[in-house]
């Protein structure tokens, strides 16, 4: 409607009228109230033709001429104050605008608009507003200069791109929320695609418990689950060897006590087989934490040694319950990516190397996929992950960057402290409040942000606001914006797919904005389902393969690399899943070691085992 001006020099016209021959009457607002957030325009619903136009429409941003200044507004409310629609006249409409800020035009002639989030000149009684032009709409959503990519485009105006600065989003953590359903995968997909292109270095690591991810990244990704996992048991710390022992419930302090003072020893045996049960003291002294090699049978075989002594009478129903635990969880098909190896091995170099991409190969993801693991393996799992992320980040110096992508973050690291693994959630939290300043970010994705922790959600800086339907989830959203931006929040729960509200430091100023378009089989999902046909009658379903499976007994097979290049035609548990073509068998070890604890059948008396 309305013409850009062919110089730049000046305002050689009023700012209402960029066409001298343009109609008198058409259709413009004048402030009638303003205070220190809002204003009211009163204007006509009607063009100079008497035609009902779409001008004045909620969501829209429109512009309030104050001579060397443009007051930006949003429209979050339309109305009447008579309610009652007149068909013979004129119909007058009160229209209430959020202020956003200001636009002002640049010093020198040809310069860009320059957006301001402040506001130094109030509108006053009789200022003339209009729908906002392109130009000026351009300025608000200006990064100035800083790194940016494109996203998609502008709800209001599909011709003018949405940009965030992906320094910032990731460097300050960001959050995607959203309910079931309104695409929060697919954008995580598009913004995982983008953040690659532009940062090749950055090395990301996603925490998938739907599988999803590998198949819409297949170029980028390598996957790994429960059975390709290798990550041995001597890398967890104390609290996080008890989660898995106390399969979740609550730890038994005199067992726990027993195993800090034990687990020292085994890897004391481990180091210096001949030191017997000394323990050295001094600046190389091991502890339970240490992430140094141990054996589970030489830690057997100190609880024994304990029991057999005089003065631990008392306390043997305590050693004889560890030590079933102990067993049990290494016997647990479960926990095979923990005890399955054959021989103990300082292999932290290569566990490390293969989680977190050093180097990538030109594969720079990660996918952990948790489907089916149950939530003691998960926590545990996810707090040495984010513990090892950190820990990678801040001893590299910096020369590492990594990024945690928490999908369904809720699950684990729940605002609730007596449903989540408080390890997990220290671990992330020392991410989202220290990571940023050694290279370490993280990215939270969750359909309920009023179940997430909020020290964790407090930290992310850069929001992606989905459709949310529930007043919670709506409240906790609401608490993060800015007051300015406030009223923007009105239009969460009626939102389409792929839209979302954008605020905090990866963009200029808060954004509705629609994502990208990504081709069908880049979509996280669809590729498993696409290939599957739903059984109608039920017999063509392979009961016995689903109870193997429930079972979680896996058959004899050869053993596998750590992570393999993804195919988005084969998943976790599909047959052909651990046979990649062309693998060379991997050489087995000798037949006279113990397959649980990795030493030979004949040490400490323990009687050999049959396979």
């Amino acid at each position: 409607m309305f013409v850009e001006r062919e110089a730049s020099v000046g305002e050689p016209t009023s700012q209402e009228r960029r066409n001298i021959q343009q109609n008198d009457k058409r259709i413009l607002g004048n402030v009638v109230q303003c205070d220190g957030a809002r204003a009211t325009i009163s204007a006509h619903a009607e063009d100079a033709e008497g035609e009902v136009t779409g001008l004045w429409t909620v969501g829209r941003m429109i512009s309030i001429n104050l001579g060397s200044t443009r007051t930006v507004g949003l429209v979050y409310a339309i109305g009447k104050s008579d309610l009652h629609w007149n068909h013979e006249g004129q119909n007058l409409i009160e229209v209430n605008v959020e202020l956003v800020g200001e636009v002002r035009d640049g010093a020198e002639p040809g310069a860009k608009p320059v957006f301001d989030r402040g506001i130094t000149t109030y509108p006053h009684i009789g200022a003339i507003a209009h729908r906002i032009r392109s130009r000026d709409l351009q300025a608000v959503y200006d990064l100035a200069g800083r790194h940016s990519v494109t996203i998609g485009t502008l709800s209001q105006d599909e011709s003018i791109d949405a940009n965030i600065a992906i320094d910032d989003t990731l460097a300050r953590h960001f959050a995607i929320v959203g309910t079931t359903g309104v695409g929060k995968s697919t954008a995580v997909s598009l913004l995982l695609r983008k953040t690659i292109e532009a940062r090749p270095d950055l090395r990301v690591l996603i925490l998938d418990p739907h599988n999803e991810f590998a198949a819409s990244l297949p170029e980028y990704c390598v996957k790994v689950d429960s059975k390709t996992l290798d990550l041995p048991f001597w890398m967890f710390r104390l609290e996080e060897f008890a989660e898995v022992l106390f399969r979740g419930r609550e730890t038994v302090p005199e067992e726990v006590d027993v195993l800090r003072d034990l687990i020292p020893a085994a890897k004391n045996l481990y180091r210096n087989p001949n030191s017997g049960s000394y323990i050295r003291r001094g600046s190389d002294a091991l502890t339970a934490d240490t992430p140094v090699p141990y054996r589970i049978a030489d830690l057997i075989k100190q609880i024994d040694e304990r029991m057999g002594m005089l003065e631990a009478k008392n306390d043997r129903p305590t050693l004889k319950s560890l030590k079933t635990r102990i067993e049990s969880a290494a016997a647990d098909p479960r926990y095979r990516f923990m005890f399955n190896s054959r021989l103990i091995e300082d292999t932290i170099h290569e566990t490390i190397g293969n989680i977190f991409r050093v180097p990538s190969h030109g594969r720079p993801v990660t996918c952990f996929e948790m489907a089916g693991m149950p939530s003691e393996v998960v926590n545990s799992v996810c707090s040495v992950l984010a513990r090892l992320a950190f820990d990678l980040a801040l001893w590299s110096e910096g020369r590492l960057r990594l990024l945690l992508l928490c999908e369904e973050a809720h699950r684990y690291m729940p605002a609730d402290p007596r449903l989540g693994f408080a390890p997990t959630r220290h671990a992330l939290s020392r991410i989202a409040k220290e990571g940023r300043k050694y290279g370490c970010y993280l990215g939270v994705v969750t359909q309920r942000p009023g179940e997430l922790d909020p020290t964790i959600l407090s930290q992310c800086s850069t929001f992606f606001a989905m459709r949310l339907a529930n007043e919670q989830d709506q409240a906790i959203i609401r608490s993060a914006i800015a007051d300015s931006s406030a009223s923007t929040l009105a239009f969460l729960s009626s939102m389409g797919q792929r839209e979302a509200i954008a605020f905090g430091e990866g963009v200029a100023t808060t954004m509705r904005l629609k994502f990208e378009k990504l081709p069908q089989q880049f979509i996280p999902g669809t590729a498993k389902g696409e290939q599957i046909e739903p059984s109608v009658d039920g017999s063509d379903v392979d009961l016995a393969m689903i109870v193997e499976r429930l079972r979680n007994v896996p058959k004899p097979q050869q053993s596998m690399a750590f992570a393999e290049t993804v195919d988005s035609t084969r998943q976790a548990g599909d047959p052909d899943y651990k046979k990649p073509p062309g693998a060379a068998p991997r050489v087995q070890p000798d037949d006279d070691f113990d397959t649980r604890y990795g030493l030979k059948p004949s040490t400490f008396g323990m009687r050999q085992f049959n396979d």
